[in-house]
């Protein structure tokens, strides 16, 4: 088979399979010395299952998949950037991961338009990203977004780490989500190497991994309070989420939940006991409770989310939207209910009724859906530990094999993927793909109707991470 033979063949395969249901999921290249190796995962019921091509040296380009699978837009942008290898027929093949000099080609015509470079400094604490807004002076018809100032080569950094070392890494790779990196790095290893970890160990995993979600929501909470300027509810919510990081350092002595997830397993049980745990939890449910409802029931703070960047059902799907924005617009995804692992194949997930408005108030409500059922899990997680902790090893020995071990955790922006593989016990290839790269293509298409003083809502009810976007 020649070169385009080969390459038109795995575009053609995969999408045939996203056509046939299965969810793209992720696209990427690997250097070897026998050529460039292309990897699509997709996402099916109960595992994520990698299709690839090998294409010989030489080789510089493929069919690109992006007409035919939207989704691949951002990640064969991304191939391109980072091993020149060129998606034929690409829409917008522009640059998105490395900085560029060229002028940014305007995509809107007619009388009065300019373009306004948005970042990547803006005021306030904001992440290095520049939006380039196409507008007449009030509503943007269009939107570009370029991560290329925040990009740190994180997946050449995996390269020659030993399969322990590269989990300290792999909590670095998106700081709010370190937690759900740990755990898709360590479930790619375990997975390889056939390991399954102990009762415990996956309730100290749950523990923390909900503990995470509770803090980024109420981090995206305290952005939209901030863009509404209620300064109290900026204030009470910045509290509440204080305490919570408090609570995960006061379990395993890193606010961020960090050195608790290992291959295997987990380094330690939780250093409170289950009745302390359990009384900060019921003192921090019920202030939770008391704030949440008050600010949901302040109707000029819904009124500026009401209809604010709305994301259609149908472009959801499209996309394979992840997360709270997924399942704001009628699209679930949720790993822990469809690929479940850990702790939570013995837990009870209460799965809402998704929504489907897909405004900012929607991805809104689904946060504090999940904030709710995230304490009931980690009270859960609590009480299951008190009476089995002592019973089981916390972590077992992970000698993975030579391979390709691929791994999920459902992080609070959504599902996180790592493709790991591993040589003579070294890292040879690792990569993540997190929810906010996935995402935040969708960003640009929620804007038909908004108006510049809606962006700062629209952001922050988006809660993705521009570390996490720009690998």
């Amino acid at each position: 088979m020649t070169t385009a033979e080969r390459a038109i063949a795995f575009a053609d395969d995969l999408t045939q399979q996203v056509a046939g249901g299965a969810r793209f999921a992720g696209l990427y290249a690997t250097s070897a010395d026998t050529g460039m190796r292309l990897t699509g995962l997709l996402a099916a019921p109960g595992e994520v299952v990698p299709l690839d091509a090998m294409l010989p040296a030489g080789a510089s380009s493929y069919p690109a998949l992006t007409g035919s699978v939207p989704a691949a837009d951002w990640y064969e942008r991304a191939v391109h950037d980072l091993t020149g290898l060129r998606p034929d027929g690409h829409p917008r093949l522009e640059p998105l991961l490395v900085a560029s000099s060229e002028a940014v080609p305007r995509r809107v015509g007619g009388h009065g338009l300019f373009s306004v470079p948005y970042g990547p400094v803006r005021g306030g604490v904001h992440e290095s990203v520049e939006y380039v807004i196409e507008t007449p002076g009030e509503d943007i018809p269009h939107l570009r977004i370029r991560v290329a100032a925040k990009h740190r080569g994180i997946q050449e950094r995996f390269q020659s780490l030993s399969v322990a070392d590269g989990v300290r890494l792999a909590e670095r790779v998106e700081g709010i989500a370190s937690v759900a990196h740990a755990l898709a790095y360590s479930h790619a290893v375990e997975r390889l190497a056939g390991v399954e970890v102990s009762r415990p160990a996956g309730l100290v995993r749950v523990l923390h991994a909900e503990l995470e979600r509770v803090a980024n929501h109420l981090d995206v909470a305290i952005g939209l309070a901030e863009a509404a300027g209620l300064v109290v509810a900026v204030s009470r919510f910045g509290w509440h989420k204080e305490n919570v990081l408090r609570l995960a350092g006061r379990l395993c002595g890193s606010r961020f939940g960090r050195g608790v997830v290992v291959p295997g397993g987990v380094r330690s049980l939780p250093l409170l006991t289950a009745a302390e745990a359990r009384t900060t939890l019921e003192t921090l449910t019920a202030r939770l409770a008391s704030d949440v409802a008050e600010l949901m029931g302040t109707a000029t703070f819904l009124d500026r989310l009401r209809e604010t960047g709305p994301l259609s059902v149908e472009r959801a799907r499209e996309w394979g939207a992840l997360g709270p924005i997924g399942r704001a617009s009628g699209v679930d995804t949720d790993a822990r209910l469809h690929r479940p692992y850990d702790g939570y194949l013995g837990l009870r997930l209460d799965v809402r009724a998704r929504r489907e408005a897909g405004d900012a108030q929607e991805r809104l409500r689904v946060r504090w859906d999940e904030v709710t059922e995230a304490l009931h899990l980690i009270r859960s997680a609590v009480d299951a530990l008190d009476g089995a902790a002592a019973k089981e090893p916390i972590v077992v020995p992970t000698a993975a094999p030579d391979g390709r071990g691929i791994g999920w955790a459902e992080a609070p922006q959504g599902e996180v993927l790592y493709a790991v593989d591993i040589t003579d016990g070294s890292i040879t290839r690792c990569y993540p793909r997190s929810a906010s790269f996935h995402n935040l293509g969708l960003f640009p298409d929620v804007f038909a109707g908004d108006i510049f003083t809606d962006f700062a809502f629209i952001e922050a009810s988006f809660g993705l991470s521009i570390a996490g976007v720009a690998l």
